[in-house]
C-alpha cells in the first residue's frame, strides 16, 4: 500500500504518476472499510480524493494553510498529514473527529463544521499574514454548495481587490447534502460546461491541432466568453477565474494547480472544478445525497414513521396554505417524503439558513403557513432573523428544530444544545420540546394554531415512549405523582431519565413534561412545594432551568437545581456517552436529589 509510506506532505511529493494513482486507490477503500465501520460522510470525501492528493503534491502543508469548508470534505487530508494510523478511531469517543479540528494536528488550522466560513477565514489569514510579512499560500476548498452561503458571498463582494497567494477551489459536485437547485449556483456552474461550449473546445482542437490558428480562435472564443460568463465576474471581485477542470483527473487537475500556484503570486486565483461526489462506489455516485452520511455498514438514513415529511403530508392534503422550507437538508430532515407527495409545498433554499427564514416571514406575511425545517446546530445562523423577521413581527412561521440536543459522532460543531438558550429569551415565541417523534404531528397542529413564531424542538432518534397526543392550554403533563421532590423534563431522554430515576429513587417523586417549555406552565410551579429538579439537554446557562429558577425565587421560594450541558463544548462519541459524561444518569440525579431534600 502506497498509502503506508505517507506520513506528511512531503511524502506525497516523491510519489511517481503511477504511485499517485496507487495511492488513490488505496484512499478510497481505506474511506470506505472505516466508514463501513463507524459511519460517517462518505459520498463527499470519496469526491475529492483526487483533488485532495494534487493539492499535498502541489502546496507544502502545514506552512501553507489548507481549510475545507464544509468540513466534511476532510478524510483525504486526515490520512495525508500524519494520522493515518487513527483513522481507524474517526467519529469514536477519544479519536479523531469527522471534522478538521485544530486539537487535532497542525494541519488543520481552524475547527470546522459548518458551511460558508472559509473564503473569510481565508481572507482574515491572509491580512495577518501581510500585515507580518510571512511568507505562505492560503487555500479554501469550497465544497458541498457552500459557496452560495451568505457569508461566502459578502467575503467575495468585501471588496474588488484579493490578497495574492490566497487560492479558492470550488469543488462542484452540482450538490449541498441534497441536490443543488441554487440559482447563483447555477449561473457559475453552467458556462463552461454547457455543450456548446464544450464542442467548441473540442471542434478547434481537432481541426488545428496546437498551430497558431487553433490558439487565436481560441483566444477569440475566450474573448467573448469573458464577456458573458462568470470569468468577468469573478475578476471584477478580484479573482482569476480558471476552469472548469476535471477534479477527478488526478494528473489535470495537479498540472493545472501548478499553473494556479504560479498565478497567485501575481493575483488571487479561484479554480473550479467539476467532481462526481461518491466517485468510485457505484451506489454512492448514482445516490450520492442519500450516501452523503451514513451508518454503520453503509446503512442509509431513511425517513420512518414519526418523520415530519409524512407529518406535514397529511396536513397539507387539508390546507394546502401550508408550505416546508429546508436549507439544504430535504432528506435530513424527513422532507424526502414530501417532495414526493407535494412536491410544490416543499422550498429548499440550499445552505442559507438566514434567507430561509427571511423567506419564511415574508410568505407568513402574504397569507401563507410556512414551516421552516433546519437543525439546531445550523439554526443557530439565522438568529437575528428569528428576532428581527420573524418575531418582532410576531408572524406565524413553525421552526422544527431537529437534531436538539447531543448529536453523537458529529460532534463539537452539530451538537443541538444551544436553541433553548437562543429562543426562550425573544419575545412573541412559543417553544415545544417533544417528549417522543410520535407526538410531531400534534405538535405541528397545535404551533400552527396558535398563528404566532413557534419553535418544536426534538432530538436525533425517535427515542421516547408516546406519552402524549394533544397540546392544551399549554399545560405541563403529569407522568407520575410524588409528594417529596418534582422533576421536570424536557424532551425525550430526559423525560426517560426522569423515570426511570422516580422508579428507583427511595422517596416519592413527581415528574411532568415540559412538552411546552415557554410559556411556562405558572400553575403548575405555583403549586408545587417542593423542591425541584431540571433536565433538559440544552447550555445549563440560559436554558429552560434558568427561567424555572428566577420563577421560584420571586414567587414560592422553591430550591430548584438545573441539570442540563456544563459550560464547554462536547466533542463527539456516543450520544449515551455524552449524555453520561454530562451527568445525565441515576447516580448523579441521585446525589442531587439528596442534597435538595436534607
Amino acid at each position: 500500500m502506497v498509502l503506508q509510506k505517507i506520513n506528511a506532505s512531503s511524502d506525497v511529493k516523491k510519489l511517481n504518476k503511477d504511485e499517485r494513482a496507487e495511492l488513490i486507490e488505496d484512499l478510497r477503500q481505506e474511506i470506505i472499510s472505516v466508514t463501513k465501520e463507524n459511519g460517517g460522510h462518505l459520498s463527499s470525501n470519496l469526491g475529492i480524493l483526487e483533488t485532495t492528493v494534487a493539492l499535498y503534491k502541489t502546496f507544502d502543508f502545514p506552512k501553507d494553510k489548507l481549510i475545507f469548508d464544509v468540513g466534511h470534505q476532510c478524510y483525504a487530508h486526515k490520512l495525508l498529514s500524519g494520522r493515518r494510523e487513527l483513522f481507524g478511531t474517526i467519529r469514536t469517543a477519544g479519536g479523531l473527529s469527522g471534522f478538521p479540528n485544530a486539537e487535532e494536528s497542525g494541519y488543520d488550522l481552524f475547527t470546522t463544521g459548518h458551511a460558508g466560513n472559509s473564503i473569510a477565514l481565508g481572507l482574515g489569514l491572509c491580512a495577518a499574514r501581510d500585515k507580518n510579512k510571512e511568507d505562505y499560500y492560503v487555500i479554501t476548498v469550497v465544497g458541498d454548495g457552500a459557496l452560495v452561503n451568505g457569508l461566502n458571498l459578502e467575503a467575495i463582494n468585501a471588496s474588488t481587490e484579493k490578497p495574492k497567494k490566497f487560492i479558492v477551489v470550488l469543488n462542484d459536485n452540482g450538490m449541498s447534502i441534497s441536490r443543488n437547485r441554487n440559482g447563483f449556483y447555477n449561473f457559475i456552474s453552467k458556462a463552461t460546461t454547457d455543450k456548446g461550449y464544450l464542442k467548441s473546445k473540442s471542434a478547434i482542437k481537432k481541426l488545428f491541432g496546437k498551430s497558431f490558428i487553433a490558439v487565436f480562435f481560441r483566444k477569440v472564443r475566450d474573448f467573448f466568453k469573458r464577456l458573458i460568463n462568470k470569468d468577468q465576474y469573478f475578476e471584477r471581485f478580484g479573482f482569476k477565474y480558471v476552469g472548469v477542470v476535471d477534479g477527478n483527473n488526478l494528473e489535470k487537475t495537479a498540472k493545472t494547480l501548478e499553473r494556479v500556484k504560479n498565478a497567485a503570486n501575481y493575483k488571487a486565483v479561484f479554480l473550479h472544478i467539476k467532481t462526481t461526489k461518491g466517485k468510485g462506489l457505484k451506489n454512492a455516485e448514482e445516490r450520492s445525497d442519500l450516501y452523503h452520511s451514513v451508518g454503520k455498514n453503509l446503512k442509509l438514513a431513511g425517513s420512518d414513521e414519526c418523520s415530519l415529511g409524512k407529518a406535514l403530508s397529511e396536513l397539507i392534503d387539508k390546507d394546502d396554505k401550508i408550505v416546508a422550507i429546508t436549507a439544504g437538508m430535504k432528506d435530513g430532515t424527513g422532507l424526502d417524503y414530501l417532495d414526493k407527495t407535494h412536491p410544490d409545498n416543499l422550498i429548499d433554499v440550499g445552505i442559507a439558513e438566514e434567507y430561509a427564514v427571511t423567506f419564511a416571514a415574508g410568505m407568513a406575511k402574504g397569507g401563507l403557513k410556512p414551516v421552516v425545517a433546519i437543525y439546531s446546530t445550523f439554526l443557530q445562523r439565522a438568529y437575528d432573523e428569528i428576532m428581527q423577521d420573524v418575531c418582532l413581527q410576531d408572524l406565524p412561521v413553525v421552526f422544527c428544530v431537529d437534531r436538539a440536543g447531543f448529536v453523537g459522532e458529529d460532534g463539537k460543531t452539530h451538537q443541538g444544545l444551544f436553541d433553548l438558550s437562543y429562543t426562550l429569551h425573544i419575545p412573541n415565541m412559543t417553544v415545544l420540546a417533544l417528549a417522543s417523534k410520535h407526538e410531531l404531528k400534534a405538535a405541528l397542529c397545535y404551533a400552527i394554531s396558535l398563528n404566532r413564531p413557534v419553535c418544536i424542538r426534538y432530538s436525533k432518534s425517535c427515542a421516547g415512549a408516546e406519552y402524549f397526543s394533544d397540546y392544551v392550554n399549554g399545560a405541563w403533563e403529569t407522568v407520575k405523582d410524588g409528594t417529596d421532590l418534582t422533576v421536570i423534563a424536557v424532551g425525550a431522554n430526559a423525560l426517560t431519565l426522569a423515570t426511570d430515576f422516580a422508579d428507583k429513587y427511595p422517596k416519592s417523586i413527581k415528574v411532568a413534561a415540559a412538552r411546552i417549555v415557554k410559556p411556562l406552565d405558572e400553575s403548575f410551579l405555583v403549586a408545587t412545594h417542593t423542591p425541584v429538579i431540571t433536565i433538559e439537554e440544552n447550555a445549563v446557562i440560559g436554558g429552560f432551568g434558568s427561567l424555572v429558577n428566577a420563577f421560584c425565587s420571586a414567587h414560592n421560594g422553591n430550591k430548584v437545581y438545573s441539570l442540563g450541558v456544563k459550560d464547554g463544548f462536547v466533542r463527539h462519541g456516543s450520544i449515551k456517552g455524552q449524555l453520561e459524561e454530562n451527568g445525565f444518569n441515576i447516580e448523579n440525579l441521585t446525589k442531587i436529589a439528596d442534597g435538595l431534600l436534607k
